[in-house]
């Protein structure tokens, strides 16, 4: 039996990260205990043994409580080449496994993914893309993170536990990662905080969803609440988007109007390898998580660019 006056014990894997940090604050704000661990991502082996010895301090831990882990790592993107993304799902898989063997009858557990909609819809057709549509990735990101995916549900099937696939679109906001050219929002605000040009490797016209990632936080948690009125080995693929989609261009020329100053791109071909024109999410699942996506585009884009300005001015590291 599970105590209700202990309160929900999260593990939040991946908690540097920018979801993974939006997540745990948000977990804490609905009063739950959070734990996290230090994972060394750059080397498999010691990735695995990490997690293993998480996951037997995690069980412990959980004796008794309703608990949840959100998994929120993810090393790779589009361009990560397929040897280190394959690594990467053998952790989870790895990690997945350590889980299933400590996990019995009575738990009261529930697992989120945080996975990503523009590398599993990628090859699909007919948007706006929601969890009905099926996924068709075109790059080893893509693929990576279906497999990702399969390895959730296998372990479900197997436990009886419930599970959230969470299909994030372009998340943004506070303490992403700028030292390396992802995010193309975070990367306008920092052309606007250094004064450098912004090379565009996209079409002006590329529509993407963007997603603040506080509010995102917000969604994973009440995803994991609802997930728990689900009968045990259910599994719910769950897309989290703003629902307002936006061009490059338009988001380039708002990130002007916010920032009252003119922003220089370079428009640069050659590297949009796996990168659709149109990426229109919806979603048809939960809709109440769907109200928490309640930031606008210009006040996210506000708030990031002012966080990005002050890391900038510090001198500090722009590694998050």
């Amino acid at each position: 039996m599970t105590d209700p006056a202990a309160g929900t014990l999260t593990w939040v894997v991946g908690a540097g990260g920018l979801v993974g940090r939006h997540v745990a604050a948000a977990c804490r704000a609905a009063g739950h205990e959070v734990v996290t661990t230090s994972v060394p991502w750059d080397d498999e082996d010691a990735s695995v043994e990490a997690l293993t010895r998480g996951v037997e301090r995690f069980a412990d831990q959980r004796t008794g409580r309703a608990w949840s882990l959100a998994w929120c790592a993810g090393a790779g993107v589009v361009a990560t080449g397929e040897d280190a993304l394959e690594a990467e799902v053998r952790v989870v898989r790895a990690a997945l496994a350590a889980l299933g063997a400590t996990v019995s009858p009575a738990d009261d557990g529930a697992l989120f993914l945080a996975s990503s909609a523009g590398g599993l819809y990628a090859g699909s057709s007919v948007p706006p893309f929601d969890e009905a549509t099926d996924p068709h990735p075109l790059v080893a990101y893509g693929r990576a993170k279906l497999a990702m995916e399969h390895e959730v549900r296998d372990l479900v099937a197997g436990t009886g536990l419930r599970a959230v696939l969470g299909r994030l679109a372009n998340v943004y906001g506070p303490g992403q990662t700028l030292g390396k050219p992802q995010g193309l929002l975070s990367q306008l605000c920092l052309a606007h905080a250094t004064g450098r040009p912004l090379p565009v490797f996209v079409s002006m016209d590329t529509i993407r969803d963007y997603l603040y990632a506080p509010d995102a936080g917000r969604m994973v948690v009440r995803s994991l609440e609802l997930v728990r009125r689900e009968a045990p080995g259910t599994v719910v693929a769950k897309v989290l988007a703003s629902g307002a989609p936006v061009t490059v261009g338009h988001l380039v020329a708002e990130a002007r109007r916010v920032f009252h100053r003119p922003l220089r791109t370079i428009p640069v071909g050659g590297r949009g390898t796996g990168q659709v024109l149109d990426l229109r999410l919806a979603s048809r699942v939960w809709p109440e998580v769907d109200a928490l996506a309640a930031t606008p585009l210009p006040a996210g884009l506000a708030r990031t660019g002012a966080d990005v300005l002050a890391r900038v001015v510090s001198g500090g590291p722009l590694d998050g």
